[in-house]
């Protein structure tokens, strides 16, 4: 006799879990970068909040004109006209304003903003965008316009045609941005062929002494270390960056820019009137002047002052920038040769040089 089945007497749905198991996968939602680092909209906000005092934003402007300064200058070695440029990230257009302040190398040379014919200047938050629309810079500008970027980066792309601009600058902005090899892409994408992308942002080291004093407050007086000071990238991986992103002909430079304050807690209102407050995802939510405590903010100072202060009245600010430039894939650019075709070996140039040293 055949042993009695219990397959007439299993429910359906039953069979159908034994027979034909599911297996579920854990799958990145389209769009979403693969680590976040910085809350969006908390940085969006600071923006527009600290735009919205323009007196207040344009006295601590003086960061970002030295910075957007000293971009235009590399775009001055550049021996050749842009007819279509994107200011990407232009907070308050300063790139716009320097452009047409600066004076030319010498009285015989044209001035740099005959050297464009139309600027686009786009960022995020609209106020600070359109702060100083009134001023008399706009008008000095062959042509400029002001486009407001979508309030997402990382899941947005920019609203701009492929091969549209002959230069996209960006001075100060990107160091915010959480995907940044899927702007960087992007970037690459809008512009032309053989086009520079020239851009400046604040690297890993900016504000070193605040970030170790802070901590050794935190520490000191409430027994452990927060997050303060948001993170950046690191110059090491700038190029990675760009060359990931297909850009080709690369140059990275570091430059340290010293500010000196009358005490830390000048320096951190200055960091709120310019909207670059702490934007982490793990910062503690009250963390502002507030939320530090006066406790926390007075040991602050007196470590800041005994590790960084060198006995001056002033205590100095270091912030690190990183100047990234890159070309896009042209006829006619240098190629370097391909592996293995060199007829020199540079082992018998520094053994020659070696033996001549040692005579």
């Amino acid at each position: 006799m055949k042993p009695a089945s219990l397959r007439p007497f299993l429910p359906r749905p039953a069979l159908r879990r034994r027979f034909h198991p599911r297996r579920a996968y854990a799958i990145q939602s389209s769009g979403a970068p693969n680590l976040q680092v910085f809350d969006s909209n908390t940085k969006y906000l600071q923006k527009e909040r600290a735009a919205a005092n323009a007196e207040s934003s344009r006295r601590v402007d003086y960061l970002r004109d030295e910075v957007a300064s000293r971009l235009c200058e590399r775009l001055l070695d550049i021996n050749r006209h842009f007819p279509n440029v994107l200011d990407l990230g232009a907070n308050a257009c300063n790139i716009a304003r320097i452009l047409t302040t600066t004076p030319p190398p010498t009285p015989t040379d044209p001035s740099l903003h005959t050297r464009l014919t139309h600027l686009t200047s786009a960022d995020w938050s609209p106020t600070l965008l359109r702060r100083d629309a009134d001023l008399p810079f706009n008008s000095i500008l062959p042509s400029h316009t002001r486009t407001v970027l979508p309030p997402n980066p990382e899941t947005e792309p920019l609203p701009f045609s492929p091969h549209s601009f002959d230069a996209v600058l960006s001075s100060l902005s990107l160091h915010w941005i959480n995907d940044l090899p899927a702007l960087l892409s992007q970037v690459a994408t809008i512009l032309k062929p053989d086009s520079p992308f020239l851009a400046a942002i604040f690297g890993g080291d900016s504000l070193f002494e605040l970030r170790t004093s802070l901590q050794l407050a935190d520490l000191d007086r409430r027994g452990g270390v927060a997050t303060h000071v948001s993170p950046l990238a690191d110059v090491r991986d700038v190029g990675g960056l760009l060359q990931k992103a297909g850009f080709k002909l690369l140059t990275v430079d570091v430059d340290d820019i010293v500010v000196e304050y009358p005490d830390t807690l000048a320096l951190m209102q200055d960091l709120q009137a310019m909207g670059e407050s702490n934007a982490a995802l793990v910062r503690e939510t009250n963390a502002g002047l507030r939320g530090l405590g006066r406790d926390v903010l007075l040991a602050n100072e007196g470590i800041y002052r005994e590790l960084h202060g060198e006995g001056q009245e002033r205590i100095p600010a270091t912030w690190r920038v990183i100047y990234m430039i890159g070309w896009t894939a042209g006829e006619g650019q240098p190629e370097p040769l391909a592996r293995g075709t060199g007829d020199v070996n540079i082992k018998d140039i520094l053994e020659a040089g070696g033996k001549k040293a040692g005579k």
